[in-house]
């Protein structure tokens, strides 16, 4: 018997891939040491924390976006800011393929027209993917 194969290259395990239904894409993704050093360099860029985790440095507290209240509240913090204003949002509640509340609020703000978010690549949670590397918090 003689077999014939052919073994190809990917790079499938190097790359993130998200369910089509996320609203975001992997450029529109911020890693956390990127963030800390925006927060350490003063880099003007408005950050809400839209989970029930603890505070990122400099973060406004929105409380869970999956909670109406707390999404119409984002929108009011972001009423007046101009649609390219830095902008990123994160949870860390839960793993990012899980989260309840990062995908509310990735929708709203594009519905709004807001040109500039990105979403912290917390792939696990806050803990482990911030905290726990000595990034600032409150």
């Amino acid at each position: 018997m003689f077999v014939i194969g052919t073994i190809t290259s990917s790079n499938a395990q190097t790359t993130k891939h998200f369910p089509q239904s996320n609203p975001w894409n992997e450029e529109q993704l911020i890693l956390p040491a990127k963030l800390a050093d925006m927060i350490t360099n003063k880099v003007n860029v408005k950050i809400y924390n839209i989970g029930v985790v603890q505070n990122i440095k400099g973060a406004v507290k929105i409380g869970a976006a999956s909670d109406s209240e707390n999404l119409e509240n984002l929108k009011k913090q972001l009423k007046n800011s101009p649609k390219n204003e830095p902008i990123v949002i994160y949870c860390g509640c839960c793993p990012m393929d899980k989260c309840p509340n990062i995908r509310p609020a990735f929708k709203m703000l594009a519905e709004q027209k807001f040109t500039n978010v990105r979403l912290l690549d917390l792939p696990v949670n806050i803990k482990i993917d911030w905290i726990d590397h000595g990034y600032p918090v409150e």
